[in-house]
């Protein structure tokens, strides 16, 4: 399977949103749950959640990347500079960083490495777009929750490094770009 990826812009909303309103998406929260709400008009539950989204869309605020399979969007990455989050309990970096905060793959695609992609794809992005560090807050592989942020595996094959814990269950892991 070959996936491109794409950062999410308001050309690209229509994948977004068709993704976020298939089955099994997290179209409860637009992945709003760990950002600041730019749009302090929204109205509550889902439909401000995603007018939230939107509006940060259409300002050219980074909200993440979306993973294609023959055109169609099969997956998401949440990742962006860390200020545009509400307070993840993240290490103290100096210097640009982006977080990595969630994802979510359509079931077909689910168990195919595609979270991997997701990872050096969003690296990359964050990268061209001036990030010194990345940072995760992914779980261990047996925690009943959390587990949209992403395993620690995953993070650990591609060189983060734990920083310490972020409450009960997360795990804050950084990446040093070169």
């Amino acid at each position: 399977m070959r996936l491109e990826f794409h950062p999410v812009t308001s050309e690209r909303w229509s994948d977004f949103e068709g993704l976020f309103e298939c089955k099994g998406s997290p179209h409860y929260c637009w992945c709003m749950l760990w950002r600041t709400n730019e749009n302090k008009e929204a109205l509550p539950g889902k439909a401000g959640k995603k007018a939230s989204m939107k509006s940060r869309v259409a300002n050219g605020t980074p909200i993440g990347l979306l993973a294609y399979s023959d055109h169609d969007p099969v997956a998401w990455c949440s990742v962006a500079p860390r200020n545009t989050y509400k307070p993840l309990d993240g290490d103290e970096l100096e210097g640009k960083v982006w977080s990595i905060t969630c994802f979510f793959i359509k079931r077909p695609f689910r168990k195919m490495g595609v979270t991997s992609e997701l990872i050096a794809a969003a690296i990359d992005y964050a990268k061209a777009n001036g990030a010194q560090y990345v940072e995760s807050y992914p779980v261990e592989t047996d925690s009943p929750t959390y587990r949209y942020m992403g395993l620690m595996p995953n993070f650990e094959q591609v060189g983060f490094q734990f920083a310490k814990k972020a409450g009960s269950r997360r795990n804050v892991m950084t990446l040093k770009l070169k």
